[in-house]
């Protein structure tokens, strides 16, 4: 029986295996829970749950270099998705890449008009505007999908009120939070989800709106 010898396939082979249990154990994961009870009014079967208006509205810096508050300048009265990545990232955050700019195109007239992307970067001591803006065009981000940095502290803080995981690189998960700001309504969903999913779950963000304006 032959053998394979040459040692980058055993190390690309290697690479592999690993990612492919990071994403699995990824997948089987619980999504995190809300630090924060007093935040938490109602969780339903499927996820999601409505959150008194506790975002902060600490001070980020978005990949054009642009100083803007998080909750004021792009979350408020919006249908947002949020997700949590890095630059240096190897295994998770290229795919939720992928994912946002696949929904760009399949939320149609709804992308930067009613409903907008936002990517929160886990490593704001290393990840500059200049990185997030590199990272970004590998996925062809358009105008809409905001990606944002800040001091450390800050976004900590953003991090801890968002429910992620983890404030580090190391303990972030493929978590995607799903909002309607002006409905007070909020849904959790895997990152790796296909992304009709995540369109659907955004496409009901949006709905909520109505509801909520009819409701008054």
């Amino acid at each position: 029986m032959r053998t394979n010898s040459d040692p980058s396939a055993a190390r690309a082979a290697a690479a592999a295996a690993v990612l492919w249990l990071t994403l699995t154990s990824a997948a089987n994961a619980a999504p995190p829970v809300a630090p924060d009870a007093q935040a938490l009014r109602a969780e339903a079967s499927d996820g999601s749950w409505s959150l008194q208006p506790k975002i902060p509205d600490v001070p980020v810096v978005t990949q054009d270099g642009a100083h803007v508050k998080f909750h004021q300048d792009l979350v408020a009265g919006k249908v947002v998705a949020i997700n949590f990545i890095f630059t240096t990232c190897t295994t998770v955050c290229p795919p939720l890449g992928v994912k946002f700019g696949t929904l760009q195109r399949l939320l149609g007239d709804h992308f930067g008009k009613d409903a907008f992307l936002i990517s929160v970067s886990v490593d704001p001591v290393n990840d500059t505007p200049e990185r997030l803006k590199a990272w970004a065009a590998k996925f062809g981000a358009l105008p809409g999908w905001t990606l944002v940095t800040g001091r450390k502290q800050d976004i900590d803080e953003l991090l801890q009120a968002l429910s992620s995981s983890g404030a580090s690189p190391e303990g972030h998960t493929p978590m995607v939070l799903i909002g309607n700001d002006a409905a007070g309504s909020w849904t959790r969903a895997h990152g790796f989800a296909p992304a009709g999913t995540l369109v659907k779950s955004i496409e009901k963000a949006l709905a909520a709106t109505t509801v909520a304006g009819g409701s008054r």
